[in-house]
């Protein structure tokens, strides 16, 4: 029998757009497409580091929520409000996605708030980070 789990974190955006923060179909994990706003405090860093930063932490606590982390990822979807940030967000993805290596999207389109700096969306497999892991090299 598949389960499935819905976390919602309390958030309006969650109410009002009628959304789950994460859904678990039996191994599969989806994240919605996250923001930097501190869960505790609501606030939102104005850096773009510190903003990409608190993003992971909540994906984290989505993900550690059904027995999950980001060693699990297997495909990122990364928003940037201004291509001049890419550098920033890539190289914090680029450490905590380090030997996971998940499939991934980057696009600067417009966010839906200017105070958005980056929001991550990720899909993940629960025992992906157990898995035995084939790495291969092709040529485009």
């Amino acid at each position: 029998m598949t389960k499935v789990v819905k976390i919602k974190t309390g958030s309006k955006f969650e109410d009002h757009g009628s959304y789950s923060r994460l859904v678990a179909v039996d191994n599969w994990i989806f994240v919605s497409n996250t923001a930097g706003r501190n869960p505790e405090t609501k606030e939102i860093p104005e850096d773009v580091g510190a903003q990409t930063h608190q993003v992971f932490a909540n994906i984290e606590r989505a993900l550690a929520a059904v027995g999950a982390s980001l060693a699990d990822v297997v495909m990122s979807r990364v928003f940037i409000q201004e291509p001049k940030d890419t550098e920033t967000v890539m190289t914090i993805v680029g450490e905590k996605f380090r030997g996971t290596d998940p499939a991934s999207t980057v696009t600067c389109p417009p966010l839906g708030s200017t105070v958005y700096k980056v929001e991550i969306e990720v899909t993940a497999y629960r025992g992906a980070s157990s898995a035995e892991i084939e790495k291969r090299t092709i040529s485009l």
